[in-house]
C-alpha cells in the first residue's frame, strides 16, 4: 500500500515517490487545471500529484480566500486516489515558487519532485522570482492549453534552457534527469479557465 500523504504534512522524509508538484491560484480551480494534472500524472508516471494553493500571487490580482480556494480543489478532486491538495504554502509562510522546491527537497531529499504546470504559466514563467534558478532546482513539465502553444515553445524560458528539454517521447524519463530538464505535453485541449469562470460568475 503505498505512503498516502496528508494534505497537511510533507511526505514522509525517506519516500523516493515520483510526486508532481501543482501550484498556482486556483482562484476558482476548474477541468482544465485537472486536464494539466491528469495528464502530467499519466505522461510521467507519477505516483502523486500535489495541488498547492498559493497564499497569494505578485503576478496577479489579489486571488479570492485561501480557504475557500484550498476547499474548492478538494471538491474538484473528489477523492482522487491519487491526487491530493496541500496547504503548505500557506503554512511556511512562503510565497515564490523556488523557496517552497527548495524546502520540500530539503524535507524529501531522495523523492522526485516534478514542477506541473499549463502552457499559459510557462509562457510567462520568466516574470517569476529566480526563474532560471528555479530551473536548476527541479525538472518542469508544460502540458499544452488553448491557444498558448507558440508563446510557451518561443518563450524566454524555452529558448534560454532549449538544450535542456526533453523530447515528449522520452516524457517518463524526465522525474530522473540531471538539472536542467523540462518538456513540453501536447493533449487533447481543455479550454475551461479560471478567468473565465470569474466572469461567468459576476454575470449572475
Amino acid at each position: 500500500m503505498p505512503h498516502l500523504p496528508p494534505a497537511s504534512h510533507f511526505p514522509h522524509p525517506r519516500t523516493r515517490q515520483r510526486i508532481g508538484l501543482f501550484g498556482g491560484s486556483f482562484n476558482p480551480p476548474h477541468s482544465g487545471h485537472l486536464h494539466v494534472a491528469d495528464t502530467a500524472m499519466r505522461r510521467l508516471g507519477l505516483d502523486w500529484v500535489w495541488w498547492i494553493p498559493a497564499r497569494g500571487n505578485p503576478l496577479k490580482a489579489p486571488p479570492s480566500e485561501f480557504g475557500a480556494r484550498l476547499s474548492a480543489v478538494q471538491v474538484l478532486l473528489n477523492r482522487h486516489p491519487r491526487m491530493r491538495v496541500s496547504d503548505v504554502e500557506q503554512r511556511t509562510g512562503l510565497t515564490y515558487t523556488v523557496d517552497l522546491v527548495r524546502l520540500l527537497k530539503r524535507k524529501c531529499p531522495n523523492a522526485h519532485f516534478v514542477w506541473l504546470m499549463g502552457a499559459d504559466s510557462l509562457a510567462g514563467f520568466h516574470r517569476w522570482r529566480n526563474w532560471q534558478a528555479l530551473a536548476e532546482e527541479i525538472p518542469i513539465v508544460a502540458v499544452a492549453r488553448p491557444g498558448e502553444g507558440p508563446a510557451a515553445r518561443f518563450s524566454p524560458f524555452a529558448r534560454r534552457f532549449a538544450a535542456a528539454r526533453l523530447p515528449e517521447r522520452f516524457a517518463a524519463r524526465l522525474p530522473d534527469r540531471d538539472l536542467p530538464a523540462w518538456t513540453y505535453l501536447k493533449a487533447p485541449l481543455n479550454s475551461m479557465s479560471s478567468t473565465r469562470l470569474r466572469r461567468q460568475s459576476q454575470k449572475r
